[in-house]
């Protein structure tokens, strides 16, 4: 029998990301991180902390049947942790909250509750969160913030009854002294293994592992029908770059490359290396190149940027987001590759965030946005990108010839993109 959690709140920053990355190492040798949503830094973090790949479950990008087979071919491990986003129904208009991806793989979803200032409030706010969908798998708790084990005996009693179906697993207490002089979450160079494993101590410190555990049996529904257009291997070579400055891709993304092409290679800008002359087509992933940092690593790679430019003369490239920007001649005052006709500049405001549909040559495709770039100057395309219920835009992504970039991050199993 294997064991999954799914791990959510009601909100965001509530302790949902110190909860998976505790149990994330408590169980490394023997998990397989997953990630609800279209999220790229945790999934860098829960890969660094378990040392394998977070596979994102995006039920707006994929149907119910892909979710559950993504789900089935990448658990190959003995526990699944499975971290949610924002609240736990946060998403379900759009069909892919915790709420509706705990639905689909059927595995059991544990709550972490800020009780900082509370104590029988805490129980109604559980209470409602059961309540509010009587489908769901909400079974377990975990209390966060908590001031000391008399508080937390207290609300414990409450929830026990008020929902007694719940299992109150444990709690963490405010102020880890493990967090107090880092900026935890910010930046993946802070996650050192000694300081993962402090962490981990403090905050399973009083959490009763043995009652968690009973909640997270699981039987993993085995999706024979591969839910996707059938993949032919082509006899081409794929130039993925991938490296420090684009690393914003979905790991599934790599393996349907793999899948795709009968050879795909890496190629790291950072190092200033070149773009195979025999090569196909170049997929360049989103990323950073407007902060002065990233800048400064690519602003040098003469050679990787010139065989780029020798490339797309004649051949496809497909970029998104930092690779659409790194296509075009400039952001603010730096320099690209100049390859497309476009003009950006860095706003001091979030310009998109959300799930999107790219309107591309009479087709539609489904992605995730989030950017605080915006084109200034560009000619017509007929490339546009739109919200769902909100009014379109008109700077979503630009066509030229075999060349093509998108502010849409897609995943690319789902689409015939290439």
């Amino acid at each position: 029998m294997k064991k999954a959690l799914v791990i959510s709140a009601i909100a965001s920053n509530q302790g949902k990301t110190l909860l998976t990355m505790a149990l994330l190492h408590h169980y490394k040798k023997s998990v397989r991180p997953f990630k609800c949503g279209p999220d790229f830094i945790d999934p860098q973090f829960h890969e660094k902390i378990a040392g394998r790949a977070s596979i994102n479950l995006d039920a707006y990008m994929m149907n119910t049947e892909q979710v559950a087979w993504i789900y089935s071919n990448y658990f190959d491990r003995d526990v699944a942790i499975v971290e949610g986003v924002m609240g736990y129904y946060d998403g379900m208009d759009k069909g892919s909250s915790a709420y509706d991806i705990a639905k689909i793989i059927k595995a059991p979803s544990l709550l972490i509750l800020d009780a900082g200032g509370s104590y029988i409030t805490i129980s109604a706010i559980l209470k409602g969160m059961c309540e509010f969908r009587e489908d769901n798998t909400i079974q377990a708790v975990v209390l966060n913030r908590v001031s000391s084990k008399m508080h937390y005996e207290l609300v414990k009693k409450h929830i026990e009854k008020e929902v007694p179906n719940i299992k109150v697993c444990g709690w963490i207490k405010k102020g880890l002294k493990t967090l107090s002089s880092t900026h935890l979450g910010l930046d993946l160079k802070e996650l050192e293994d000694d300081l993962v494993q402090s962490v981990t101590q403090e905050v399973l410190e009083h959490i009763e592992l043995e009652v968690l555990e009973s909640v997270m049996d699981v039987s993993v529904r085995c999706v024979s029908h591969y839910p996707f257009e059938k993949v032919q291997q082509r006899d081409a070579l794929c130039a993925l770059v991938k490296d420090e400055n684009f690393s914003f891709m979905y790991h599934d993304n790599l393996e349907y490359l793999k899948e795709l092409y009968c050879e795909v290679k890496i190629i790291e800008s950072t190092k200033d290396e070149a773009i195979p002359i025999d090569a196909d087509i170049v997929i360049i992933p989103g990323g950073y190149v407007e902060t002065e940092a990233s800048y400064g690593r690519l602003k040098n790679s003469v050679v990787f940027r010139e065989s780029l430019k020798r490339h797309a003369k004649s051949k496809k490239v497909y970029a998104e987001c930092a690779g659409l920007i790194y296509l075009g001649e400039s952001c603010d005052t730096k320099e690209m590759s100049g390859i497309l006709p476009i003009h950006f500049e860095l706003t001091n405001k979030r310009e998109r965030l959300g799930y999107y549909k790219c309107e591309l040559q009479n087709r539609e495709i489904k992605g995730h946005a989030f950017h605080y770039s915006r084109i200034i100057s560009a000619p017509e395309t007929d490339v546009k990108l739109y919200k769902l219920s909100k009014k379109s835009a008109k700077d979503g992504g630009y066509k030229q010839n075999k060349v093509f970039g998108t502010y849409l991050h897609t995943m690319w199993r789902t689409e015939e993109l290439f």
